[in-house]
């Protein structure tokens, strides 16, 4: 029934989907926490620097991002991020292109549970002479994670999906791989119904065990 799978390896380019994702979350949740901060921040031009990169990086498309990784970053500039091979490199430029992008959303969700904290638990810590970093970190970003889980979720499962950009600069993920088979087999329907299926066993999970822990962290307020 799926004899049109063998020769390809599925599995694998579904690992480097994870991979993708893995790794770009892990940096867009940094990135985005540091986003999030300069907009909040008292330093004018911390929060200029921070509300036009998310305003400008939101409205480029991810396509285009993606593109100027490999041919402005590595074909004009010579950028590889430390690798030598042509597969890594494209492998770590997706991921740097992910990461930029999917942090401005990542920023918006933290800002905006940053400002689900009450005014006065931040002016209370201000009190007793804690400065801006501790009452952000101590105080209100903690309280902030736990009221955005939710969101944070869709921007994860957002960039589940986006990963498939990557096949845009040749990264041998998932969509890479069904583009090589609908090239080369006629079971049309059926690849795009395992690709698909694929696709489902990592986001319903995820919105399911990440909707589960949101409610478990909620803030009762």
């Amino acid at each position: 029934m799926f004899d049109f799978l063998q020769g390809y390896d599925l599995l694998g380019a579904f690992w480097v989907t994870v991979k993708l994702t893995v790794l770009s979350a892990a940096g867009s949740l940094i990135w985005g926490t540091m986003l999030a901060a300069m907009r909040v921040g008292p330093v004018p031009l911390m929060r200029g620097f921070g509300t036009a990169y998310v305003n400008t990086v939101r409205n480029i498309p991810l396509t285009v991002i993606i593109l100027f990784t490999s041919l402005g970053l590595n074909q004009t500039l010579g950028v590889s991020l430390g690798a030598n091979n042509f597969d890594t490199i494209n492998f770590r430029l997706a991921v740097l292109g992910l990461t930029a992008y999917t942090s401005a959303f990542v920023c918006e969700a933290l800002r905006s549970g940053i400002n689900t904290v009450p005014v006065g638990q931040a002016e209370a810590a201000r009190a007793i002479g804690l400065n801006f970093t501790q009452v952000l970190t101590l105080i209100v970003l903690p309280q902030a994670f736990r009221s955005v889980v939710g969101p944070l979720t869709n921007v994860l499962i957002a960039l589940t999906k986006n990963t498939t950009i990557a096949a845009a600069i040749g990264v041998a993920e998932a969509a890479t791989l069904m583009k090589s088979m609908i090239e080369n087999e006629a079971q049309l329907i059926a690849i795009s119904a395992v690709f698909a299926f694929g696709f489902m066993c990592l986001t319903l999970p995820t919105g399911l065990l990440l909707g589960w822990v949101g409610k478990k962290v909620a803030v009762k307020r």
